[in-house]
C-alpha cells in the first residue's frame, strides 16, 4: 500500500535519499543538507542503554483467564469473577548475557508478565525457577558482577562464579535447579514460569495471605542438553525467539495453567523454615497449587524494540488485593527496577504504549521530563488542590505487616529448618539415576574449567552437605575431568 512521499521528522517531502548535497559533482558534502544529518543524528541515538540483566529477550501480548473463584483470599478485580479476561504482555529472558548472546545457553529465564487491569498495571517478575542464588537483594551486585564479564580478562571467568557459588551456600539449591536438566529449556514455551517470591493476597474482609505463583507450561516441559544447546545457540542464536514468534503466526498460541500456593499469614512465624526465603521452596505437601487462571499468548509485538526493549516491569506495580511480603529479595527488588528502568528508558517510560494501562488513566501529579507527552495539559499539579484534581482513597493496596525486634544487618535463623542445603539434597534425591548421571556431569564440567583447587573443593563440599552421594559423585567425576 502506497503512503506517500518520504518526509524529514519534520513531515517536509524527502527529494533524494540516494545521495548527499555536495559541493559540485563529487565535492564536499554540505551542511545544509539537513537530511543526511538529521539521519545520521538519529542513527548515532536510536539505541538505549541495554538491561543489567535480562537484556536478551522476547515478549509477546495475551490473555489471563480466571478459571477458579479466589475471592475469600484476594479483592483484586482482575480476579473478581470466574470468565474475566486481563489482557497480558510477557516477556521471556536469559539473565546474564548481553543483547546479542544466544537463547539457547544454561541460564535462569526471566519470566515478566504485565497484567493490564482496571485498576492500572500489576506486574509479576519472575523466573523459570521457584528458587534464586541468593536471599538478601544486598548481595545481588556482587552475584551479578560474577556472571558478567571479568574487568580484566573481559571474558565471563568460571574461576569468579564458582568462587562466589562456593562462598555463598545458600545457591546450593538454585545451582543444582540450574545444571538439572531443566536449566537449558527447549524454548520459551516448554518451560514453567514462577513468580519466586513470596507475596501478599489480601480480601475484603482485610484477611492477607501470604501466596507463591506457579505457571505449568501446556505443553509440556521440554529441555536441551548440553551438547544440544550447544550445537543451537551456535547455529541460530535466536532460537528460542524465532520459536516464539513462528507459533503465535501460526495460531499455535503457547499457554499456562496458573496456581498458587496459599499459607495464612499467621503460619509464617511458627513455619519449619523462612517462609520469604528466595532460595526455598513451600513443599506441596503443605500447600499445594490450587489452580485458578490460564495465561494464553497469541500477539506479536509489532516492533521488537518499541514493545519489547522499551517495555518495563517492576515488582512494585501492585493492585489494590496484592502486595509485598518482608522477602529480602523483593523488597530490593521494589526500588531496584523502577530505578533501572528510570535511568535505561527514561522517566516518562510509563507513558509508552507498551507500558501504559489499558482500561484506566494514570492519574498523577509528576509533570515533564525527558520525552513528556503533555497528557495532563493545563491541569493543577499538587495535591491538594480545589480545582477537581485526582485525590488519594485512604485505603492502602495491601494489610500492614506487623515487625518487632531491634534494627541490625545479621539475619539469625529463627525456624527450625533455616538451613542452606536441605532443599537441594531433596531436590537432588527427587531425581531419577539418569537425571542424578546429567546432573553430575553438566556440573563436573563447569568446574572442570575453575583453575584453583580451593574453589572446585569449596563447591564440591557444598554439594555433599546437600547429599553425601551427590558430594562423592561430584567429587569423582571433577577428578577424573581434572586428571
Amino acid at each position: 500500500m502506497t503512503q506517500g512521499p518520504l518526509t524529514t521528522e519534520a513531515g517536509a517531502p524527502v527529494a533524494d535519499n540516494q545521495n548527499s548535497e555536495t559541493a559540485g559533482v563529487g565535492g564536499p558534502v554540505l551542511v545544509q543538507d539537513q537530511l543526511l544529518l538529521e539521519k545520521l543524528a538519529h542513527f548515532n541515538r536510536e539505541r538505549i542503554p541495554e538491561r543489567v540483566v535480562h537484556a536478551r529477550g522476547a515478549g509477546a501480548y495475551g490473555t489471563f483467564t480466571v478459571t477458579a473463584d479466589v475471592t475469600r483470599y484476594t479483592r483484586a478485580k482482575f480476579l473478581s469473577e470466574v470468565g474475566k479476561e486481563t489482557e497480558t504482555f510477557l516477556r521471556f529472558s536469559t539473565v546474564a548475557g548481553n543483547l546479542g548472546a544466544p537463547d539457547a545457553v544454561r541460564d535462569p529465564r526471566g519470566f515478566a508478565l504485565k497484567f493490564y487491569t482496571e485498576d492500572g498495571n500489576y506486574d509479576l517478575v519472575g523466573n523459570n525457577t521457584p528458587v534464586f542464588f541468593i536471599k538478601d537483594a544486598i548481595k545481588f551486585p556482587d552475584f551479578i558482577h560474577t556472571q558478567k564479564r571479568d574487568p580484566y580478562t573481559g571474558s565471563t571467568e568460571m574461576d569468579n562464579v564458582w568462587d562466589f557459588w562456593s562462598l555463598s551456600p545458600e545457591s546450593t539449591h538454585q545451582v543444582t535447579w540450574l545444571f538439572g536438566d531443566r536449566g537449558i529449556p527447549a524454548s520459551y514455551r516448554h518451560m514453567d514460569g514462577f513468580g519466586s517470591h513470596t507475596y501478599q493476597w489480601n480480601n475484603e474482609a482485610g484477611e492477607a495471605f501470604w501466596v507463591k505463583y506457579h505457571f505449568k507450561t501446556d505443553q509440556g516441559i521440554k529441555t536441551l542438553t548440553q551438547a544440544e544447546a550447544d550445537r543451537l545457540a551456535g547455529a541460530d542464536p535466536d532460537s528460542h525467539q524465532r520459536d516464539l514468534r513462528q507459533a503465535i503466526e501460526r495460531g499455535e498460541f503457547p499457554s499456562w495453567t496458573v496456581g498458587v500456593q496459599i499459607m495464612p499469614v499467621a503460619e509464617a512465624a511458627k513455619y519449619r523454615f523462612n517462609p520469604f526465603d528466595l532460595t526455598k521452596v513451600w513443599p506441596h505437601a503443605d500447600y499445594p497449587v490450587i489452580e485458578f487462571g490460564k495465561l494464553e499468548l497469541n500477539r506479536n509485538p509489532e516492533n521488537v524494540f518499541a514493545e519489547v526493549e522499551q517495555s518495563i516491569f517492576s515488582p512494585a506495580h501492585f493492585v489494590p488485593g496484592i502486595g509485598p511480603s518482608p522477602d529480602k529479595m523483593l523488597q530490593g527488588r521494589l526500588f531496584a527496577y523502577g530505578d533501572a528502568h528510570r535511568y535505561r528508558v527514561g522517566i516518562n517510560a510509563d507513558h509508552l504504549p507498551v507500558n501504559r494501562p489499558h482500561a484506566t488513566e494514570a492519574r498523577t501529579h509528576s509533570r515533564d521530563g525527558f520525552l513528556y507527552d503533555g497528557r495532563h495539559k493545563g491541569a493543577k499539579n499538587y495535591e491538594p488542590n480545589s480545582f477537581g484534581g485526582p485525590f488519594q482513597t485512604d485505603r492502602a493496596l495491601w494489610q500492614p505487616v506487623a515487625v518487632s525486634g531491634i534494627t541490625g544487618e545479621t539475619e539469625a535463623p529463627s525456624h527450625a529448618e533455616d538451613d542452606d542445603f536441605v532443599q537441594a539434597g531433596n531436590l537432588y534425591r527427587l531425581m531419577t539415576d539418569e537425571e542424578k548421571d546429567r546432573l553430575i556431569d553438566n556440573l563436573a564440567g563447569a568446574l572442570s574449567d575453575v583453575s584453583r583447587d580451593d574453589i572446585v573443593e569449596r563447591a564440591v563440599n557444598n554439594f555433599r552437605q546437600a547429599d553425601g552421594d551427590f558430594g562423592k559423585r561430584l567429587e569423582a567425576a571433577v577428578q577424573a575431568l581434572r586428571g
